[in-house]
């Protein structure tokens, strides 16, 4: 016990829209403000924390930047200058990487305290010249610009978009376009339902984000911004499917957000020398890949991978989150974890994202993993203890998983 890896702190930033008031703001300042506030949280001083493990998913964000985002984040949050940080790009698993690296770090013996953090600003995603990427390219006349958030730029190498892939995936495993708007739907009641009740609020996950204006005081965002009260069935069935996917649309994918996320980890004995509260134990984590096509399939199989490693079955998780990269994701990855039994399937879904997923509550891409982590953790916590998986996929057929105990 006194080994086990334990959160001693998780919080993130509100999750902004794609065209919000948040899109004036780098991923880079965003996790400064993170990092800031996690410190303050836990009473840490910087120079205490042996590593930092730092995921991102689209590098032509903070590009402008130039590169090393993570040690940028540390130095301008307060790190000494001889502390150590990686950037991970492992798409949208990158944050959960984080933690699964941190955690191999402290078990290794090589570190006593780590943050493992994920942020992205997809909105404010600069235009490329693909005419002029090197020194060599157009000398007179117009260049023409590429949007990089258009498929991902999946395409330029051949592969197909994520969202067609989804789509007919899940075609393939009888999860039809009125199962995934239905999802969508039920992602924002549920994110509703828990912010009514309280269970998303600012203190706990949840930090607010002061927002400088050209004029006037700053603008407070307390709140994601993302979630919609009042989803109408049949405007969500009007809606055409995108990037050529049979089955995927605006309203059964998330947004393309802002936000950022942070987890501190460290030994059980560490904490409670420390004063700290240990608020889980991280009992396993696993990674997974496979055919590019089959991205949707990719969660389920770092979950099944897990529990084959601790020996579980589903029956000993009491709650479960996979993140909704679309609608199509979480409900291929449940159905193939009930295998053939429609019953199963059915009682998975009753414990999958409780209060709500990505779809509602947005998708940055680099801090995903970390918000489905601290959101299962908490929902534990509320309930009183229990055991919980949360796993995630990335593109071209990546995935994180994590085994949480409270």
């Amino acid at each position: 016990m006194d080994d086990d890896v334990v959160i001693v702190e998780a919080l993130r930033t509100p999750f902004g829209r794609f065209d919000g008031p948040m899109r004036s703001m780098d991923s880079i300042d965003l996790s400064v403000r993170v990092f800031k506030e996690i410190l303050r949280r836990t009473g840490l001083n910087p120079r205490s924390v042996d590593e930092v493990y730092y995921g991102s998913c689209i590098p032509a964000e903070y590009a402008l930047y130039l590169n090393v985002p993570a040690r940028q984040i540390t130095l301008l949050a307060g790190f000494p200058q001889d502390s150590i940080s990686l950037t991970i790009d492992r798409a949208c698993c990158s944050s959960m990487t984080a933690l699964r690296l941190g955690c191999r770090a402290i078990k290794a013996g090589e570190a006593d305290i780590v943050i493992a953090a994920g942020a992205e600003n997809m909105g404010n995603v600069p235009f490329i010249a693909p005419a002029a990427q090197t020194r060599w390219g157009n000398r007179l006349g117009p260049v023409p610009l590429e949007d990089v958030l258009f498929e991902l730029g999946y395409g330029r190498k051949g592969f197909a978009p994520v969202a067609a892939d989804a789509g007919s995936v899940a075609l393939e495993y009888g999860i039809s376009r009125e199962m995934q708007d239905h999802w969508a739907a039920r992602s924002h009641q549920k994110w509703f339902a828990a912010y009514r009740a309280g269970r998303i609020q600012i203190g706990e996950e949840i930090m607010p984000i002061d927002i400088p204006q050209k004029k006037g005081p700053p603008l407070t965002l307390d709140c994601d911004e993302s979630p919609r009260k009042n989803i109408d069935p049949a405007k969500m069935a009007s809606l055409k499917p995108i990037y050529g996917s049979p089955t995927v649309t605006p309203g059964n994918a998330p947004g393309l957000n802002a936000g950022a996320a942070a987890v501190v980890i460290m030994r059980r004995k560490k904490a409670q020398a420390l004063g700290l509260e240990p608020l889980a134990a991280i009992e396993a984590c696993q990674a997974a890949a496979g055919a590019p096509r089959y991205m949707a399939c990719v969660p389920a199989q770092a979950i099944e991978k897990l529990l084959q490693r601790t020996g579980l079955t589903m029956d000993a998780l009491d709650l479960i989150e996979i993140n909704e990269a679309f609608a199509a994701v979480t409900l291929v990855s449940l159905k193939m974890l009930a295998g053939s039994d429609p019953d199963q399937f059915a009682a998975l879904q009753q414990k999958t994202n409780v209060n709500g997923g990505a779809v509602a509550i947005g998708h940055p891409v680099g801090a995903s993993g970390a918000r489905i982590t601290m959101a299962l953790m908490y929902e534990l916590r509320r309930r009183g203890g229990g055991r919980g998986v949360a796993a995630i996929c990335g593109g071209l057929s990546q995935g994180e998983s994590l085994l949480l105990r409270v």
